[in-house]
């Protein structure tokens, strides 16, 4: 029986990204490659269906590119953790079925799992792995640093936010910080709308300075 055709989003076009999009071409499938580097389109547009330069992470690119249609999608994104992480939840949020990402180490697996991707890839598991830091602080539950100044956190909700939506807590204008994902019960929410209301008990995946991240702490 003829295999049928899919549809496959393959986002960071590096040596690992490329050879996937390469591959699926080469075995019948369409491939949108997409990379902010003009260079690396250039190179890879001749081997798949279509490659586009874009930064994925952009508000409205995945939209335009109608991104729900697809059957996956590769996040392939080098060592740009942050961008790997919004990056893959923006997939889901268009509602691709499977998300395929790429992982530096453990921790940073385990951040791509929280937010709701399908299967962690390590192609570069050799690189070593990194160990979470645990915190002393009741509310704080886990914390995965990013280089410089940029973190990744598990918290609970602060007692203030509870009954509350995200537009009128507006975390991002009051606290500079991303709500990545909410954790309700057993349930890891990741299409987080302005109308979204928080509820005691939930837990928090944030994105932001590691300075704001602790700020969360007063509240």
């Amino acid at each position: 029986m003829k295999q049928k055709k899919k549809q496959f989003l393959v986002i960071g076009l590096g040596r690992f990204g490329a050879s996937v999009a390469r591959t699926l071409c080469e075995l019948g499938h369409e491939v949108l490659a997409i990379d902010d580097d003009e260079d690396a389109v250039e190179a890879l547009s001749p081997f798949v269906t279509q490659a586009v330069q874009a930064n994925a992470a952009d508000d409205g690119v995945l939209e335009s590119l109608d991104a729900g249609s697809y059957d996956a999608a590769i996040v392939s994104i080098g060592s740009d953790v942050r961008a790997s992480i919004l990056i893959s939840v923006l997939c889901k949020e268009a509602g691709i079925p499977m998300v395929l990402a790429k992982a530096m180490d453990d921790l940073h697996a385990k951040v791509l799992s929280k937010v709701g991707v399908d299967r962690v890839i390590f192609p570069e598991r050799d690189m070593g792995q990194r160990v979470a830091r645990a915190l002393v602080s009741p509310r704080m539950l886990e914390q995965m640093t990013m280089g410089g100044d940029s973190g990744v956190a598990e918290v609970l909700l602060p007692e203030s936010w509870g009954g509350r939506t995200l537009e009128d807590i507006n975390v991002r204008r009051n606290y500079h910080i991303t709500i990545l994902a909410v954790r309700r019960g057993g349930e890891m929410i990741t299409s987080l709308g302005a109308d979204f209301r928080l509820q005691p008990g939930d837990t928090l995946l944030v994105l932001g300075e590691q300075e704001d991240i602790d700020g969360l702490e007063e509240l």
